[in-house]
């Protein structure tokens, strides 16, 4: 008997690097509605969705939460992310990992905090075509991360069990998720959090970037 392993990816920080023009788009749309908050409390949100991000954040200020300025401030952030956009790469051996995992016969998909309308061109300057491969964006569930909808879609689109499924990505927010369920989670680096701080949240192996992910895939269930 042998148990086939699927990977579900996050998008942001785990296999484009955009984790600081996400952070620089915030910071224009929170500035442009007159919040005042530091770069570095936008980016311990990075990761979760976009509504409970501007939830917590308008907590932290302590101003006033209402649903019109939650939408506000999204669509400002999404319209400043593509001033940002140009700027965003895929990570060293993004690429080369999605390809060797297609080689191996091996399912995969990603799923994302992002609505389309951000994930879009992260996916084109990555090379995923939406119409190939799987791809859940927060439009698609009613939560996205901490909760697990966004993984539990991305497995039923591939018609796995959740259970035999390794969820990547490079935040707590992705680790908290993977715990909530059942999936075990691979930590990266590559958006700016810590080994302790992933591991903590739920990781059982952490890894650079997607390079150092595919240079040890045999470790993690990647081959067939």
């Amino acid at each position: 008997m042998r148990i086939d392993t699927s990977f579900l990816f996050d998008l942001d920080g785990t296999l484009v690097d955009s984790v600081y023009q996400h952070v620089s788009a915030w910071k224009e749309a929170l500035d442009a509605e007159g919040i005042e908050l530091s770069v570095w409390r936008i980016h311990r949100k990075i990761g979760m969705s976009g509504g409970l991000f501007t939830n917590q954040l308008l907590r932290e200020t302590g101003l006033e939460i209402s649903e019109s300025r939650i939408e506000r401030l999204r669509q400002l952030h999404a319209e400043a992310y593509k001033r940002h956009v140009a700027s965003v790469r895929p990570l060293p051996g993004a690429r080369e990992l999605l390809a060797a995992l297609t080689e191996n016969g091996i399912a995969w998909a990603i799923a994302t905090s992002g609505r389309m309308e951000t994930a879009a061109p992260n996916l084109a300057a990555l090379g995923v075509d939406p119409a190939q491969v799987p791809v859940v964006t927060r439009d698609l569930v009613k939560y996205a991360k901490p909760d697990p909808d966004l993984f539990l879609a991305a497995a039923a689109r591939l018609k796995v069990p959740i259970e035999n499924s390794v969820v990547v990505g490079d935040s707590i927010w992705d680790m908290l998720a993977a715990v909530r369920c059942r999936a075990l989670g691979i930590g990266l680096l590559s958006g700016g959090y810590g080994a302790a701080e992933l591991q903590a949240a739920g990781a059982y192996r952490v890894f650079d970037d997607p390079a150092d992910l595919l240079a040890h895939l045999d470790e993690v269930g990647g081959r067939r």
